[in-house]
């Protein structure tokens, strides 16, 4: 259960589920209980406020409350809008409710130990305003507990903005299937822990649906993942070059050797200028190390096919020399992995390095960072959501795009996309991103596809990172596989 729906898909979902015969009050009353049930882990006593929107998110607001009451808890209820205004579903379960309802502007969250944040869900794509506003001020505010219906109300549930005002829930219970904006950030944080409840949709409708935004998680790409035969040996499982830079900046690019080798490939080489031969040669060991003069050697190195794929961007510096090397990888048959000073390089001819890409049979993938991407795709780093961002990145560039973060995404050019939120705030240290280009580098080299290989690699960095804990360091990262492959597969 890896998919991600978006607003517009989660109302195709429920379209579906509705016309197949299971009537939308039926989906109200499955979504209440459902909420219900996550509140009820508070013990009786417990006050518990509910805020209703004038909607279906208000509507399961209702049959919450309902439930709540025959299991002895008490109730509150405030309702945006006049209880007439009420329409479909929602008015029918308003119906169910025997209670009182009080104007939400009455409803008094200071006196409750739980609110219950049914406002708006998902499908909310302004900023609230007037009474709502000011009801989710006065909710943030009291020292209760919120859990949130679908989503906190406020986010947006296609790119997890907070438009303005925003609930902060300490746990968010959603239906069928998460949305983007439970993944990325600040929506993630806003949505506190996340539970995804089964109302009665049933997983046939995705078919009709073809969602193509993913959670980054082993089911993605797992069945992709390179597996050793017993019978295999490493020039089975490709090779790997990285490019160094000059001889004050190696240590990047052995970071990614290194873990290239580490996440399997059979063989890694450093692509050495020759002022740097002697820092290289003196701390490698099972990795290689040829001399490299400048783009005509790499290109000269590459001309073997054997070596399948080429990481360049790590230390390597900028200017025409990085262009002329990147320029070089493109030209070849290998695989290309972009990071750092590969992607800034072409800063100020962007449609350069897109056009080196066109046309070319292996997978190119470009890693940047927020500040990469915004030197290499500056009209589309304004554009609000992320996922929507990368997308069109990838699209634009004809290669896979990882876009950097705690909520790391990964966009193929079909529209295929990853979203992660397994990174640990520890993994923002120095070198992180080289170990992980080079850990891409490596599931390329033993020729996993482009897409699953860098969500893979996101997935697994994310995961050494939560086994190592605090204080690690990004040499730490590569000593931690083996450890994250005992966890994967054993």
């Amino acid at each position: 259960m890896s998919e991600l729906l978006t607003p517009a898909e989660m109302g195709a979902a429920d379209a579906a589920t509705i016309a197949a015969g299971t009537s939308g009050l039926k989906l109200m009353l499955a979504a209440g209980r459902a909420v219900a049930d996550v509140a009820t882990r508070r013990p009786l006593g417990t006050r518990v406020a509910i805020a209703c929107g004038p909607g279906n998110n208000g509507g399961d607001g209702f049959v919450a409350a309902e439930i709540l009451v025959q299991r002895g808890y008490r109730v509150s209820l405030g309702l945006l809008g006049p209880v007439a205004a009420l329409k479909g579903d929602a008015a029918l379960a308003a119906e169910r409710w025997k209670g009182e309802v009080v104007p939400l502007s009455a409803l008094d969250f200071a006196k409750a130990d739980l609110v219950i944040d049914a406002l708006f869900g998902a499908g909310l794509d302004r900023p609230l305003t007037g009474e709502a506003a000011e009801a989710v001020r006065r909710m943030n505010a009291a020292s209760a507990e919120i859990i949130a219906v679908d989503l906190p109300s406020g986010v947006n549930g296609a790119t997890g903005a907070a438009m303005g005002e925003a609930v902060q829930a300490d746990e968010t219970v959603t239906f069928f299937r998460p949305k983007p904006g439970h993944m990325l950030l600040p929506g993630r944080l806003r949505c506190g822990r996340l539970s995804v409840a089964d109302i009665g949709i049933s997983p046939d409708v995705l078919a009709a649906i073809a969602p193509r935004a993913f959670q980054n998680r082993k089911n993605l790409w797992l069945p992709h993942f390179p597996v050793p035969r017993i019978d295999g040996h490493k020039y089975d499982k490709g090779h790997l070059v990285v490019v160094s830079g000059p001889a004050w900046h190696t240590g990047a690019a052995r970071m990614a050797a290194r873990s290239g080798l580490r996440i399997g490939a059979g063989l890694a080489t450093l692509a050495s200028p020759v002022d740097a031969l002697p820092e290289n040669a003196a701390q490698l060991t099972a990795i290689m190390l040829r001399p490299m003069d400048g783009a005509a050697g790499l290109a000269e190195i590459l001309g073997d096919e054997r070596l399948n794929v080429v990481v360049l961007g790590p230390g390597l510096g900028g200017g025409d020399a990085t262009r002329a090397l990147v320029e070089a990888a493109l030209a070849s048959e290998a695989a290309v992995v972009l990071d750092a000073d590969g992607i800034s390089a072409f800063r100020e001819a962007p449609e350069r390095l897109f056009s080196a890409i066109a046309g070319r049979q292996a997978p190119v993938t470009l890693t940047p960072h927020d500040g990469e991407f915004a030197r290499l795709f500056p009209d589309l780093a304004e554009e609000p959501g992320k996922l929507d961002r990368a997308r069109a990145a990838a699209e634009r560039a004809g290669a896979v795009v990882l876009l950097k973060g705690p909520d790391t995404v990964v966009a193929a050019p079909d529209g295929r996309a990853s979203i992660a939120d397994n990174a640990p705030p520890f993994l923002a240290t120095a070198g992180s991103g080289d170990v992980l280009a080079g850990m891409i580098g490596g599931l390329l080299a033993q020729r996993m596809p482009a897409f699953e290989a860098a969500s893979a690699a996101t997935f697994l960095h994310g995961d050494a990172a939560l086994v190592l804990g605090r204080g690690l360091i990004a040499e730490d990262l590569p000593e931690a596989l083996p450890r994250v492959f005992q966890r994967l597969f054993d």
